[in-house]
This record gives C-alpha cells, sequence and structure tokens, in this order.
C-alpha cells in the first residue's frame, strides 16, 4: 500500500519546515544568550525551559482547541504565524527579560504544532506504520539544512546569531501559509464532551499498576534530565573549545538520527525492546564522557564519534519507547499513553533538567570566563550511568505482551 505522490510530497514539505523552523533558532541558543545577551548558565537553562512549558501545555491547546473545534491544518496555519511574530521579536530584544518572555510565546505556540503536523499526516496515511517514516524523516532533514545554513553563513564565528531568528521566523511564516493549502483534516467526531482527564490522557495511568512500564515511566523522566544538558550547552561547549561552525558539525546527529530511524524495526526484531532501551541509555553516559575529554584539536573525533551518537541515544530510546508503549497498552488508551510519556520527557523530564543544569555549568567557570567542560559532562554521565542501572535492574520485558508489527 503506498501513500499518492502527491500527497507524500505535501506532508513532506510540511515535515521539513516544521523541523526546520525548530533548527534554525534552538540549536545555537545557548550560544546566542551567551554571547549577545551575555546570559548566565541558569539563565540559558531558563531559556530552554520553555520548550517543556511548551510540552506541558500543548496537549491542551490542541486537545481543546484543534481536536474539538477547528480543523487541523488552520490551526496549524495560525499558530505558526503567531510563532514567526514571536521569533522575530525575541531576535530583537537586548535583555533577557524580554527575551524570554517572546521566546516562551513562541515555544507555546510552537511545541503544539508538532503534534498537529502528525496528525494531519496521520490522517492521510492508510498504513502509518509504514509511510509515516518516510514523511517523518524530512523533518530531520529540515533540522540538518538549517544547521548547515548557519555554519555555512557563519553566524557563529561572525557574532551574527540574532539572524537565526529571524531566518526562523521566516520559515515559520511560510509554514503559516502552507498551512491553509494543505488537506482539510476537520476535528474527529467523539461521543461527548472532551474533559480534562483526556486530554491528560489520564486514563492511561492504570498501565502504571505494571511495575515494567512504571520501571520504563520512570526512567523516561530521568534520563531526560542528563538530555537537558546535551540540548541546552552542546552548542555553546562546541563554540568554545573552538570548533569551527559549531551548528553544521552538530547536524551529524540528526544524519545518525536518520539513519537509525530506518534500521529501528530489525533492531527491535534482533534485541528486544529492554536491550534496545538500554543501548540508548549507555549511549547517553557515552556520548558525555567522549565530550568531557574531547578538544577542538586532535580529539576532534572524540566529540564528532558523541554527535554521531545522537541517533543511538534519540531512536533506541525516544523511538522505542514509543513504539513499547504502543504494544504495550490496550488500543483504547494508546493515543493517550503517548501523550502521557511526551508530556513526562519533554515536559517534566527536561523541566527539571534545565533547572538542574543551569546552575552546574555556572559552578564551573574557569578564571577566564570560559567553563570548566570536563567536569560539567561528567556529571551527565554519572546520572546516566545511575539510570541505566536502575532500568536495567527492575525492568522486566517478559511482562509485557507479545509484541504485534513493529512501528516507528
Amino acid at each position: 500500500m503506498t501513500l499518492d505522490p502527491v500527497i507524500r510530497l505535501r506532508l513532506s514539505t510540511m515535515m521539513f519546515l516544521e523541523f526546520f523552523v525548530w533548527g534554525a533558532w534552538f540549536v545555537t541558543l545557548g550560544t546566542y544568550l551567551a554571547s549577545d545577551l551575555g546570559a548566565s548558565g541558569s539563565q540559558i537553562a531558563l531559556a530552554f525551559l520553555t520548550q517543556s512549558l511548551g510540552a506541558i501545555l500543548a496537549p491542551f491547546i490542541v486537545g481543546l482547541i484543534a481536536d474539538r473545534f477547528f480543523a487541523a491544518q488552520r490551526i496549524l496555519g495560525v499558530l505558526h504565524l503567531f510563532s514567526a511574530v514571536m521569533l522575530f521579536l525575541a531576535g530583537r530584544q537586548d535583555d533577557f527579560g524580554a527575551f524570554f518572555v517572546f521566546s516562551l510565546l513562541a515555544m507555546i505556540s510552537f511545541m503544539p504544532t508538532l503534534a498537529l503536523a502528525n496528525s494531519i499526516s496521520f490522517r492521510r496515511m492508510q498504513s502509518p506504520e509504514r509511510q509515516f517514516p518516510s514523511v517523518r524523516v524530512f523533518g530531520t532533514i529540515g533540522w540538518i539544512v538549517a544547521g548547515l545554513l548557519i555554519g555555512w553563513l557563519g553566524w557563529e564565528t561572525g557574532g551574527l546569531l540574532a539572524n537565526t531568528f529571524v531566518m526562523a521566523a521566516i520559515g515559520s511564516a511560510l509554514l503559516g501559509v502552507y498551512a491553509f493549502t494543505l488537506p482539510h483534516t476537520p476535528p474527529e467526531q467523539t461521543d461527548g464532551p472532551t474533559t480534562v482527564r483526556d486530554i491528560l490522557g489520564l486514563d492511561a495511568l492504570a498501565l502504571l499498576k505494571t511495575r515494567s512500564y512504571l520501571v520504563f515511566f520512570i526512567a523516561s523522566i530521568l534520563i531526560c534530565i542528563p538530555l537537558a544538558f546535551y540540548y541546552n550547552f552542546t552548542n555553546l561547549y562546541l563554540n568554545e573549545i573552538g570548533v569551527q561552525r559549531a551548528a553544521a558539525l552538530q547536524s551529524l546527529g540528526q544524519v545518525s538520527e536518520a539513519l537509525f530511524l530506518l534500521i529501528m524495526p530489525l533492531m527491535l526484531k534482533r534485541l528486544g525492546i529492554k536491550k534496545t532501551l538500554l543501548l540508548g541509555m549507555i549511549a547517553w553516559a557515552l556520548r558525555y564522557t567522549l565530550f568531557a575529554f574531547g578538544d577542538a584539536g586532535s580529539l576532534l573525533w572524540i566529540v564528532v564519534i558523541g554527535l554521531l551518537l545522537h541517533g543511538i541515544c534519540y531512536d533506541c530510546f525516544f523511538v522505542a519507547g514509543q513504539i513499547y508503549t504502543d504494544r504495550f497498552a490496550p488500543a483504547k488508551v494508546r493515543s493517550a499513553a503517548q501523550g502521557l510519556i511526551s508530556l513526562a520527557t519533554y515536559g517534566v523530564g527536561l523541566l527539571i533538567g534545565s533547572l538542574i543544569s543551569g546552575p552546574i555549568v555556572d559552578a564551573f567557570i574557569a578564571a577566564d570566563g570560559t567553563h570548566e567542560w570536563r567536569a560539567i559532562w561528567l556529571i551527565p554521565a554519572g546520572l546516566a550511568v545511575l539510570v541505566t542501572l536502575f532500568f536495567a535492574t527492575l525492568f522486566k520485558e517478559k511482562e509485557a505482551p507479545e509484541p504485534a508489527a513493529v512501528q516507528s
């Protein structure tokens, strides 16, 4: 069963722009704040926390507004047009307080569009488990292109990172207009009113009564605490140690993500859920250790390996975790379960990680004003090891039902 080529092209374009917008400003955000606004580590972490706040509020926006009253493509367009204005204004601020307000508004409007883009895609597919990955991969390509453009234009070394907000705003405005041309995706017909319990996926909490899923759920929150260090400070780290075109180099992580996404079904078949999840966690700890001992000179290859591990870190935990949740949850609560795990990871886990990573980075400032990155990176490496041991000891894969067809 194949997807209509025209529909595939239109959905792929949507995904490309969706993640181009995100990658255009979020990757280099820490470096921009430190260099242009003189922000501290705590302030940088606070800025990245806007992603978590957006993720927490997203179910309300999608569940209360988009799913009930408006066609998905229209609310996608409105949110992106609003986000475009907020991104443009954020890049024109001279103090952190004003910047935080506009970036928060941008993220509150952007994070719900991730679910809306998926919804628009799924509604046009007869076999999402087979057809969606080849469309979603264009989102990863969009993120890569954004990083390559920043590197090619020399905005990091030239002190011109404010331009990234203009680029992101243009991309968001383009998608905002383009969204209104997408296939009509009206609200799903439901029996009775949508409740707060439905929106938050509280019916899926019953899954936590099973020990293994509870262990997985807790591990998902905990592993996102060290993940915040990667999202918040990798670009600043690369620029401080003297890596040229850092944003472009970071795109290697998304290349790796795309490749591992394609082989994920095979990995799950050969390794099973537990070993795949553990592989992702171990890669997390290894990545931070490599960052701790790498440099921009003869040991740059170590840093590059650490960046390439992003595909294993992300796909072997997040994607495999989504598949595990889909297998484990009864059909009637699968959507709610996916929403709950997203809220736990991108919301709660990254929020905690952002709150603790900033003060830790501030505690390791050298005399010359740079950071003692070895000491910093070994902390999330240690946290990842502890989470790995917790999961390896307590998770029992045999409690899960027999797997159905592998989905991604």
